[in-house]
């Protein structure tokens, strides 16, 4: 691994790039503890304060996704777009500190509409994964980008191998506790980051904030400028919508088909993060090099709508969800390809503005996705329904998984006719290449 230096706020020196990614890797693994903790509860939770069944739960449960990622989709830009101003630290620590104040609410959730109050919380300050992409561009050489962001997404993997069996053990005492303890998990590694995180963007890479380019849609419409990057950024649209499937539906799917309880559903999704580090910490560091991102990404497609028709389909007991996980987890190429190609075809001081832009999109998918999934499910597990189909959600997000084989099958096709040339960011004559597009060329 290269040294590449980012700033040590303790000691004022350089920090080698190795220890600053092992800081970046616990701030991801524990917020992701503290966000897959409360998935296995959160149906009893809705369902003990309203008063419902799975099926309107799942209902419910999709307007407290959305809830969130509707002002995570408004927000993400903006702090993506203050962390190229002030640095990445001052961002993820004020997001770290946001989540505390999620989980405490909700630990202390009376009502159903203080879990919304909650949420928009959470979501407005929901910054720590896009700015810690931030932070892996800054201090990552271009061809470790992939690699170094399979490492951060094996964290996600991580988290979610323990989350979800804290979650499921301490849900046997009581919905709450979970909260609790994401609550506190938070603002250790709040407190974690305050004393060690390092600063990575250095002052000559910093730009001026501007609001044109902090709205909703402005980082996504500046990264027009590379036709590359853009292209992408529809397919991982696609991919997102698919895969938020998962996590919208999972503990509510389990419930209904084969009457799991939180703990049971808990040892399922830790099942899913261990096989998800497995891929994403350990495969992807050695797969992506040798076959490249973009086979990296088709062959994640693949496995994730294989998974997804199996879930739907072919799932006569509860023991066959394991195989379609371990089958669906190589689904975890896709996130550090397309992260590794839109980041080599973006700038270096521009690469905070990328994430504010794959945050969006991701918001815009969680806005988006769980609301149309859950509400699926409900329309199709409602009872008194002569034909029921739990799977439903799986096999639309099958469908649009695959579509997304089209606009990346194409933009990879503009990179192999121009000779792979993506790198903005270090070559004069690639930048030309990646030049914005006239009004003409984007219709």
């Amino acid at each position: 691994m290269s040294s590449t230096p980012v700033n040590d706020p303790a000691e004022g020196q350089p920090m080698a790039e190795g220890k600053a990614l092992t800081f970046i890797f616990i701030t991801v693994l524990l917020s992701m503890i503290g966000l897959g903790i409360i998935i296995p509860v959160m149906p009893d939770m809705i369902m003990t304060l309203t008063g419902t069944d799975v099926s309107e739960a799942a209902r419910l449960g999709g307007y407290l996704v959305a809830a969130f990622a509707l002002t995570q989709f408004l927000a993400s830009p903006i702090l993506g777009a203050l962390s190229d101003r002030f640095g990445r630290r001052p961002v993820i620590l004020v997001s770290l500190f946001s989540y505390a104040v999620d989980f405490a609410i909700m630990a202390m959730a009376p009502t159903y509409a203080w879990l919304f109050v909650a949420r928009m919380i959470s979501g407005a300050c929901a910054a720590t994964f896009a700015t810690a992409n931030a932070f892996i561009a800054d201090v990552s050489t271009p061809e470790k980008r992939a690699a170094n962001f399979g490492l951060e997404a094996s964290a996600y993997g991580l988290g979610f191998i323990i989350g979800p069996l804290l979650g499921g053990f301490a849900g046997e005492f009581g919905t709450r506790w979970p909260f609790i303890i994401a609550c506190v998990l938070t603002l250790a590694n709040f407190t974690f980051g305050y004393f060690v995180l390092p600063e990575s963007l250095k002052p000559e890479n910093r730009r001026k904030f501007e609001w044109s380019r902090a709205n909703p849609l402005g980082g996504v419409l500046s990264m027009a400028r590379y036709p590359i990057v853009i292209g992408v950024l529809f397919a991982y649209f696609l991919m997102q919508f698919a895969h938020n499937s998962l996590p919208a539906v999972w503990a509510y799917f389990t419930n209904a088909k084969f009457g799991w309880t939180a703990f049971e559903t808990g040892l399922s999704l830790g099942y899913v993060g261990l096989t998800a580090a497995f891929v994403q910490g350990y495969l992807t560091r050695k797969v992506v090099p040798r076959i490249g991102e973009t086979k990296a990404v088709i062959i994640g497609i693949a496995a994730l709508v294989t998974s997804l028709l199996g879930y739907a389909f072919f799932v006569p007991t509860g023991a066959y969800v394991y195989f379609w996980v371990t089958v669906g987890a190589l689904g975890g190429f896709m996130m550090p390809g397309m992260q590794g190609i839109m980041s080599r075809a973006t700038p270096a001081n521009e690469q905070g503005e990328l994430q504010g832009a794959i945050a969006s999109i991701m918001s815009l998918t969680l806005v988006i996705s769980p609301f149309a999934m859950t509400q699926v499910f409900a329309r199709y597990t409602a009872e008194g329904r002569d034909f029921t189909f739990p799977g439903a959600p799986w096999l639309l997000a099958a469908l649009v998984l695959a579509a997304a084989l089209i606009p990346f099958s194409l933009t990879m096709r503009k990179v192999d006719a121009s000779d792979g040339k993506t790198d903005a960011a270090t070559n004069t004559d690639q930048a030309a290449s990646l030049e914005p597009s006239t009004s003409s060329d984007k219709a």
